[in-house]
């Protein structure tokens, strides 16, 4: 298995977790920044994420992460949903998985992203 492959299926383990601002522990509920962290195998992401109203944060690249084209299983992306408001993904195979604030789960959608992307990271190794 990659690590991209990897990163996917742990992505698609959070698939039915509630939904939860700021969430980062699967048990208590999950936000797209927590799905990506647990992805990621707990990495250690901001907490004050909503303070970029909008703009992609300082920084850069997460840790352990190469910029990518996003086209690949496990690749992160960074999207943007609305003018002011930005939005983390994981691609899997046949779609994304991500924290669904309307639906209150973590769910994974098919085909391809409904929305602009900003940026989009692969974990490398």
């Amino acid at each position: 298995m990659t690590a991209g492959e990897a990163v996917a299926a742990a992505a698609r383990a959070t698939v039915g977790v509630r939904f939860r601002p700021q969430g980062r522990d699967p048990a208590l509920g999950l936000d797209c920044v927590g799905v990506v962290a647990v992805a990621l195998g707990g990495v250690d992401l901001p907490r004050d994420y909503r303070l970029w109203c909008g703009r992609v944060p300082d920084g850069g690249v997460p840790p352990g992460m190469a910029a990518c084209d996003g086209a690949r299983p496990g690749d992160v992306l960074l999207c943007r949903v609305s003018p002011a408001q930005l939005h983390l993904i994981v691609r899997t195979a046949t779609g994304f998985v991500h924290a669904d604030a309307g639906a209150r789960r973590v769910v994974e959608r098919p085909g391809e992203v409904p929305w602009s992307v900003v940026a989009a990271w692969r974990k490398e190794g």
